[in-house]
């Protein structure tokens, strides 16, 4: 029996107020942004708690990263809401939360042949002079990996925690495959 741990890290997420959003207006009015449209179109909000970023973009759209669970995520759309609020902005609406991406890290309990893992297994990248980790896209799925010689793995590319899930199980089962050939 392989011992799997699997953490999220990060999630990325978005949504829309579906309301126009002054964005000079939020910037002078909230310490905790940065808003230079030269640069960039959208103000940057910093969230202490839960700790995590937030892009707004004019138009009301939102991209909400650095939350560790989609109770973080929906506490951070909150927390915008409010501040949005704060510069006479009703929002009416609930706004709808897409995730965009799940970075989650980890180990799954065994040690790994990198050089044998790139042999045999399809869709991977590794250059162990640049970087120690091999690149694992896992076919039929969003999800890509890093994973370690020490059985330590990164996963990226899924968007639900069910999704991670069925994807560290499936890479489990092709890491074992490839162990028996």
């Amino acid at each position: 029996m392989v011992k799997k741990e699997i953490k999220i890290q990060n999630i990325v997420a978005s949504t829309s107020l579906e309301h126009d959003i002054p964005l000079i207006k939020l910037a002078e009015a909230l310490p905790n942004t940065e808003y230079n449209p030269e640069q960039f179109p959208g103000l940057v909000m910093r969230i202490r708690e839960p700790k995590t970023s937030a892009l707004i973009f004019s138009s009301g759209k939102i991209v909400c990263t650095g939350a560790k669970s989609m109770t973080k995520v929906k506490e951070s759309i909150k927390g915008i809401i409010k501040n949005v609020e704060k510069i006479g902005i009703k929002v009416k609406i609930e706004p709808v939360i897409k995730v965009q991406n799940m970075v989650a890290s980890g180990a799954i309990g065994m040690d790994l042949n990198l050089n044998e893992l790139a042999m045999k297994l399809e869709n991977t990248e590794y250059e162990p002079e640049q970087f120690p980790g091999l690149v694992y896209k896992l076919n039929g799925t969003r999800a890509t990996f890093l994973l370690f010689s020490n059985g330590k793995i990164v996963c990226t590319g899924t968007r639900s925690e069910t999704k991670l899930r069925e994807a560290v199980d499936k890479l489990v089962v092709n890491l074992k495959k490839v162990n028996k050939k």
